[in-house]
């Protein structure tokens, strides 16, 4: 299947190696795994690039607040990204860094060979200096208001508004990002790609980069508003000094792209092969005629860099020009814009893999869940909910009730041919599957394969082999030996997405090798009949209830830590002290609501004492919240509680609602059924003593021990608006 002859390398948008890795990282590396194991099984020559990026004043600045050099800081760093990644499956032919020999001496070549070029210029402009700590203030080391937006900025990009590149000089009333202090601007020489030059080149060769819309269309846009030349130097001493220039270390901008090169490089040294085959093989400088493929998979945060600066200095240079650019979504946490600074993160070390979860699941999540460049929500009831239905439910059942019956029944594979129905099944499946990566349709090619499943599940029930077997074991040795045929296609097929699952199902079928290094063609190689089977053993198991709500436990917890240090909640040690001073009796709340929760003492101070405390809230979030009348048919005694009632109330819909409630103490079952109450309807379902709650009735706490249901003042049916 070996469609093209082309050399291909693939590369992923360098992590900064300051940081631990989170799962907006994954978004990026994961379907490029998959997209490289998927063109290998297509018989390409495909080398896989990536490595730390290690210069820029992040990482000074993070190294700093460490109180270590940035050469300790990226060396921690730069490990633990190696570890993820090969933790997570994510196979790279070479993994280095920008601060390697290598990439010191290919961007000096490339930066000099543009200047030699005549397409780098000097000129003295205004920098920012902070006169407290005295020294000039590079990129993220100054702060101030973006002169597009009026947005808060930093130094290189107005990050929280209209996200425009911004050059040195251009922000408003500027500030040292360290000691807050006002900056002042100086002039001093720096250096100037001109970008300006490759307009005309940009506009031709945005016409023909192949990728994702979301990459090619946004380059566009920019190219449309008109290029400005870009300041490649800045005042540090860490990175790459600029050519015959003291005191200047080129833009991250550029030596970090150029790392894409020099790993190259590296690869080709240990691997005996050439580098110049990818980045060199230009025949007369368009994408038409050029003798390689180079595909980037990047963050969307960082179009502009990939689709306009890079290939512009690529051009200027002489060397190959990318031909994909693919651009992957944004991450949300449970519908929250993802934010280490208020707790919306998920680790890939600590909060998935060392929780024990494997690799695979998340895989599969980052692959099916939605289109590579759409915005992708992670919630770990959502996560459990995919892996339950369709890994663990569909995929995982197949392979195990078939292996698990020719295991039983006939030992060894068992006689049998392919079925020709089968055989084109898995032949469209397979041709779906590809298609779907050549538009990079991640979502698509998982949905195809697990479709392969589906039938294979139906093919097998509407077969009964457990009663065939007991009539006909030849025939049934049919049947039995297409529903193994089709686990070794499934296995082939979801190796790119599960490749450590789907090596278990090769070793259980009895083959050899590892089933990363097979075609796509091998799908169809029919299974020797008398073969040994290994043993089988379930794939995927599902993910409990208890190990999800123990996850969300953890997610809440570092959200509170977040938001308390950002002083948006009150500190829970503080509102208890007062609370015991003052027992409870001046800050007593007006309302509360009757959720099953722990009061002990301690808890019902803290609660008379957030009140005032609560930040304010606009119209908006109040009607987020629906509130409906609803009428209790009834209420019984939970015995694992001695607060909580399970309590069924109508509120108009086909089926009552239950709701755990902790108003035992107030209210006997009794006197609850009939009333007519107010019922917090969309609120998130919860087990409580192991009773599952879907909704919340609402009650007033005087703060002294009287608490009373919130009850219309006239009937009103089940199910009106409290607006």
């Amino acid at each position: 299947m070996n469609k093209d002859t082309k050399p291909m390398i693939v590369t992923c948008g360098l992590p900064y190696a300051n940081g631990m890795a989170h799962l907006g990282h994954m978004r990026t590396y994961v379907p490029a795994d998959i997209y490289v194991r998927s063109q290998r099984k297509q018989g390409r020559e495909v080398v896989f690039i990536c490595g730390s990026d290690t210069h820029g004043t992040p990482v000074v600045v993070n190294a700093e607040k460490e109180g270590i050099t940035p050469k300790e800081l990226v060396t921690i760093y730069h490990k633990h990204f190696s570890d993820i990644f090969t933790r997570m499956g994510v196979r790279f032919d070479a993994y280095g860094t920008t601060d390697d020999e290598e990439n010191h001496v290919r961007t000096t070549d490339i930066v000099q060979k543009l200047i030699d070029g005549g397409y780098v210029y000097s000129k003295n402009i205004d920098i920012a200096y902070c006169p407290h700590c005295d020294r000039f203030l590079p990129d993220r080391y100054v702060e101030g208001i973006c002169p597009h937006c009026s947005a808060i900025a930093r130094g290189d990009e107005c990050d929280q508004g209209c996200k425009k590149p911004l050059f040195p000089g251009e922000l408003i009333d500027p500030r040292c990002a360290v000691c807050k202090n006002p900056a002042e601007y100086r002039s001093q020489e720096h250096y100037f790609f001109k970008l300006s030059e490759f307009d005309g080149f940009l506009k031709d060769y945005l016409e023909t980069l192949k990728g994702t819309d979301n990459a090619v269309n946004y380059a566009k846009g920019w190219v449309t508003q008109g290029l400005e030349d870009w300041c490649i130097t800045r005042n540090m001493d860490w990175g790459v000094k600029f050519p015959g220039v003291d005191g200047l270390v080129v833009y991250v901008w550029v030596d970090a792209p150029i790392g894409y090169i020099a790993f190259t490089e590296e690869w080709a040294k240990s691997a005996g092969d050439s580098w110049e085959k990818f980045w060199k093989a230009n025949t007369d400088g368009t994408l038409a005629t050029q003798d390689s493929e180079i595909v980037h998979f990047i963050g969307g945060d960082i179009v502009y860099h990939h689709c306009i600066f890079w290939p512009a200095m690529l051009k200027g240079a002489g060397y190959s020009l990318p031909t994909d650019v693919v651009a992957s979504g944004m991450v949300k946490i449970e519908d929250k814009k993802f934010s280490k600074s208020r707790g919306y993160v998920v680790w890939v070390g600590e909060d998935y893999l060392d929780q024990g979860f494997h690799p695979d699941l998340l895989r599969f999540y980052l692959a099916g869940y939605t289109s590579h460049t759409k915005e992708l929500n992670f919630g770990w009831d959502m996560l459990q909910e995919k892996i339950n239905s369709e890994l663990v439910a569909v995929l995982g059942n197949l392979f195990y009730r078939s292996l698990l019956f020719a295991s039983k029944n006939f030992g060894t594979i068992p006689n049998g041919t392919v079925d020709p129905e089968i055989l084109e099944k898995i032949k469209q499946t397979t041709a779906g599957a590809i298609k779907a990566l050549e538009e990079y349709e991640f979502k698509k090619y998982s949905d195809t394969v697990m479709e392969l499943a589906s039938y294979a599940n139906t093919y097998f029930q509407s077969h009964e082999p457990w009663a065939l077997i007991k009539t006909d074991k030849d025939a049934c040795g049919e049947v039995v030996y297409n529903c193994l045929q089709l686990v070794k296609a499934l296995a082939v097929l979801f190796e790119p997405v599960t490749p450590g699952k789907m090596q278990e199902a090769w070793i259980q079928l009895g083959l050899d090798g590892n089933v990363a290094d097979v075609l796509y063609d091998e799908a169809l190689v029919p299974l020797v009949p008398g073969s040994d089977l290994g043993k089988p053993e379930i794939l995927f198991t599902k993910l409990e209830d208890d190990k999800i709500a123990e996850m969300d436990e953890i997610a809440k917890k570092r959200v509170h830590l977040a938001m308390k240090e950002a002083g948006l909640v009150p500190d829970e040690e503080k509102l208890v002290e007062n609370a015991k001073k003052e027992k409870g009796g001046k800050n007593a709340p007006k309302c509360a609501c009757a959720a099953g929760e722990k009061m002990d003492a301690e808890n019902k101070a803290e609660n008379a004492n957030e009140p005032e405390l609560l930040p304010e809230i606009t119209i908006d979030d109040f009607f987020k919240t629906q509130i409906k009348v609803g009428k209790i048919i009834s209420a019984e005694i939970i015995e694992k509680s001695e607060k909580l009632y399970k309590i069924m109330v109508d509120v108009g819909e086909p089926e009552p609602r239950q709701i755990v409630s902790g108003i035992r103490a107030y209210y006997t079952t009794e006197e609850l059924v009939g009333k007519t109450v107010c019922v917090i309807v969309n609120l998130k379902a919860a087990k409580l003593c192991g009773v599952k709650s879907q909704g919340m009735i609402l009650a007033a706490d005087d703060g002294n021990g009287k608490v009373s249901l919130l009850m219309p003042d006239q009937d009103l049916e089940p199910g009106s608006d409290v607006c």
